[in-house]
């Protein structure tokens, strides 16, 4: 049987934002999959998609001697393994094996992008990550965007040729199970008792945000806005599920301290499950910077809620304006205010735009359908 290797720098991706994809790939391809060990997690990607697991450790910063030694290591495993294909997802994931899988003589090398970090990085260090973006491209023999706004964006800074882009069915990098993402699966008593944990009344409206807590999602000014509604109303509620990373791309010392203070704001930490939180909210704030093909907005649709997200590759290709969601400027904090206030005032608007979202997502990106897709894509290299 012809063998895939699928690479991602952390485990968490490899079985989350891949999640079910390596399992239903291994009915027809020999699938191994490497990541670093991430506290055990590679032992759990490797019993939940029933796949070989390799760990290879990779940092998600720039550390140059500890990439060199990752780069041994994955040429190692692709010398032994002898794979067809190498399909990696993930910044340094992508750096680094295409690299090696270049020097092992890997015929077919596939890099999945799914957003661009360095847009945000200015002076040296975005002309460090141009340079390295390009050696990534160099390296693939093939490069797969997960939107179609994100390959326009390849092009126009010229990272590589159109020949070596491709976008997957109609974007994503996995799709949704729309059958697990389901509202119906939460009935009221259900939602009723998570409010009361949460201590949420049952005329409050809840905007949630679910994602990593950080600058370039547009946090600083999702809670500045939030902050303004609590100006002329207390029945609002902002739901934060997600995490911090202050090491890498921390908030304003103010946004920060407004999570912290302002008890309308509430701050639910990082969820396994995140569609309980879904359920028993109304809007979904997305207000990022830079996406690939974000999981959230499509989980939120799928849920059927109300999504306000900015004009940025992805998001406004999920949603249409006014349609199933609304689309606001980036970094745009004033008519972000002003669609999300809208929302919460009109009742009717928001019921409209909600009752469309469900459907928006089951007939575009069930994961089943992007599966297939990719699965086409694989057997069309290796014949």
């Amino acid at each position: 049987m012809h063998k895939i290797i699928r690479v991602t720098t952390i485990p968490k991706s490899l079985g989350g934002l891949l999640k079910g994809q390596l399992k239903f790939m291994s009915q027809h391809y020999t699938i191994i999959g490497v990541s670093g060990e991430g506290e055990g997690r590679l032992d759990r990607v490797a019993e939940e998609e029933n796949v070989e697991v390799i760990a290879v450790e990779m940092t998600r910063k720039i550390t140059p001697i500890q990439d060199l030694k990752a780069v041994l290591e994955l040429y190692k495993v692709f010398k032994k393994e002898k794979p067809d294909i190498v399909h990696s997802h993930t910044p340094k994931a992508g750096t680094l094996s295409m690299f090696a899988a270049r020097l092992a003589g890997v015929p077919n090398r596939l890099h999945t992008i799914a957003g661009l970090p360095l847009l945000e990085a200015k002076g040296s260090k975005r002309i460090l990550l141009d340079v390295v973006e390009k050696l990534t491209y160099w390296c693939a023999t093939m490069i797969y965007p997960n939107s179609f706004g994100l390959k326009d964006i390849i092009l126009e800074n010229k990272y590589t040729s159109s020949k070596k882009l491709k976008v997957i069915a109609n974007g994503s990098s996995n799709g949704i199970d729309t059958s697990h993402f389901d509202p119906d699966l939460y009935s009221n008593e259900d939602k009723l008792a998570l409010r009361k944990e949460l201590k949420i009344n049952t005329e409050d409206k809840v905007i949630i945000y679910v994602g990593r807590l950080v600058k370039d999602k547009g946090i600083n000014e999702l809670v500045s806005a939030f902050k303004r509604i609590c100006e002329t109303r207390n029945d609002v509620k902002l739901l934060l599920v997600g995490i911090f990373e202050n090491d890498l791309d921390p908030l304003l010392p103010e946004t920060e301290k407004e999570i912290k203070t302002n008890s309308n704001i509430i701050f639910a930490g990082w969820q396994t499950d995140v569609r309980p939180y879904f359920a028993i909210s109304d809007i979904l704030g997305f207000p990022s910077y830079r996406e690939g093909f974000p999981n959230v907005v499509m989980q939120a649709g799928a849920m059927g809620i109300a999504s306000v997200v900015t004009d940025i590759n992805g998001c406004n290709e999920i949603v249409s304006n006014k349609d199933n969601g609304i689309i606001v400027p980036v970094k745009n904090e004033e008519i972000l205010f002003e669609s999300l206030y809208k929302l919460v005032e009109n009742d009717n608007m928001r019921n409209d735009i909600a009752s469309r979202s469900r459907a928006s997502i089951t007939d575009r990106y069930k994961n089943q359908y992007v599966w297939e897709e990719l699965l086409k894509e694989y057997d069309s290299l290796i014949k």
